[in-house]
């Protein structure tokens, strides 16, 4: 039969677990609006009145009370992990999302400012001096407006370069952000695995620990692996950032400046105790792809466009054989000399600044040396006329500039649509997370009135039973007296 004096200890133990309750309840309400934090929850169990019981042992004994058997984290594992790779891949296209945007609005087009409008105001030029050859002023206002094309160009390039510089100084920024992220990740792997052996609470500091992961999933696409122990591994790629109580580090690599670029030598982020590659993804790793795929490219084909100017230009006025007409002359007889120097984007020139220099004709207004006697041949405005038309030409260097514009617009707006589809997803994940694992106020404010009810009651318990040992201490055996 149980002790009189056992229902005491039960409603003893029910004080202490609804008073538990209610102070993880009140800890829940306080970090409604902390970020990171899990919502917690306190899970009983009942204690059973013989643990052991003989053969033929019989025991009437109903429970010995409750016991908190733990404070448990509401998190889901499956879409924490889900979460941390989409927030990986959101934070990547973000990323190439705005390096379009910074691409797009250095060229600016269309835009009566842009090189398309200037080469447009470059071969009205010419078509101004076929026109009006005698008047000096229209070759005066085609070298200025020949000097805008190349100064676009140069100005296109030197913003560009800007870009990629900018991204290179954000990278070591990024770089040194997730050394100290995966140290820390370290560390309270440490913390929880030693309050994981002692049998101690560490929720505050996994959902810390948490938080920190999540933030290198942005940076570097990082995943994680939980263990046994409590600690978690961290993994770039494939390989381990973060392993138990040792963390790695990663430092960038390659060309710090846009013309430092090749084929074989790109930006990248190496291990710092192997040398070998990581493979990030994230911001970090989008960021990679901008500096040695798209800015790169994007200058390239700006190249070949300051390349076909020169060439067009310069073959039109000095007529080296390559061309079917024989070479342009100026005014005065003197051959054509070449308007463009450089054929990158970075280095195209104007050199003529006289505007009697510009060979826009192909007659020849002196007797021919060879025959005095013959007539001088007519002046012409043939080359002129010639260049007036490259602006429309399908072979020209407008029609390569506006593929250019059109690839960029396309790869643009495929990078805002993807961008916009995965925050999509990202946030449908998120919701997710926070139904399993945010604090809903509704609930606890539920779960304050539950406990508190069942605080009073084993209040109520223990008041009942302290009244009945008074009457059987007190007052039993009185009778008769």
């Amino acid at each position: 039969m149980a002790s009189s004096f056992g229902g005491i200890n039960t409603a003893l133990t029910s004080l202490y677990a609804q008073r538990r309750g209610l102070d993880v309840a009140g800890q829940n309400i306080a970090n409604a609006n902390t970020e990171g934090y899990t919502r917690q929850k306190v899970r009983m169990a009942a204690q059973t009145g013989t643990l052991h019981p003989g053969i033929y042992t019989t025991a009437d004994q109903v429970g010995s009370g409750v016991s908190v058997a733990g404070v448990e984290r509401s998190r889901n594992s499956y879409l924490e992990e889900r979460g941390r790779i989409e927030h990986g891949n959101s934070a990547y296209l973000a990323s190439q999302k705005a390096s379009y945007q910074q691409i797009e609005s250095v060229l600016a087009e269309p835009s009566d400012t842009a090189l398309q409008a200037r080469m447009h105001d470059m071969w009205d030029a010419w078509n101004d001096v076929a026109n009006n050859w005698q008047d000096p002023s229209t070759r005066t206002a085609l070298i200025e407006r020949s000097k805008t094309v190349a100064i676009t160009l140069n100005d296109t390039h030197g913003a560009l370069s800007n870009q990629f510089e900018a991204l290179s100084n954000q990278t070591v920024g990024y770089v040194d952000q997730v050394n100290k992220l995966a140290a820390g990740i370290a560390d309270m792997n440490r913390q929880v695995a030693v309050a994981t052996q002692a049998n101690l609470p560490a929720n505050e500091l996994q959902d810390e620990r948490d938080r920190r992961v999540m933030e290198l999933s942005r940076l570097v696409g990082a995943t994680a692996q939980a263990k046994p122990s409590g600690s978690i591994n961290v993994y770039v790629g494939s390989t381990a950032l973060v392993e138990d109580f040792t963390a790695r580090s990663l430092e960038p690599s390659g060309p710090t400046t846009l013309d430092g670029i090749t084929a074989t030598d790109k930006v990248s982020l190496k291990w710092t105790d192997t040398g070998i590659d990581a493979t990030p993804g994230g911001t970090l790793g989008a960021m990679l792809d901008t500096m040695n795929t798209v800015i790169p490219g994007i200058v390239s084909d700006l190249d070949k466009v300051a390349a076909k100017i020169a060439d067009t230009v310069n073959l039109a006025l000095t007529g080296d054989g390559t061309l079917a007409h024989p070479p342009g002359y100026t005014e005065n007889g003197t051959p054509g000399t070449p308007m463009f120097t450089g054929t990158t984007a970075k280095s195209l020139t104007v050199v003529i600044d006289n505007p009697a220099d510009i060979a826009f004709s192909r007659g020849n207004p002196t007797p021919d040396p060879l025959d005095p006697t013959a007539p001088p041949a007519a002046l012409d405005h043939d080359v002129a006329d010639d260049l007036a038309d490259v602006g429309t030409s399908g072979a020209g260097p407008d029609s390569d500039y506006q593929a250019l514009i059109g690839r960029l617009g396309v790869s643009a707006q495929a990078a805002s649509r993807r961008s916009e589809i995965q925050d999509a997803v990202r946030d449908q994940v998120d919701t997710s997370r926070e139904a399993e694992s945010g604090v809903n106020l509704d609930e606890e404010m539920t779960n304050l009135l539950t406990y508190q009810r069942g605080y009073e009651a084993a209040s109520r318990v223990l008041t009942t039973i302290d009244a009945m040992l008074d009457q059987l201490i007190n007052r039993t055996g009185l009778v008769g007296r």
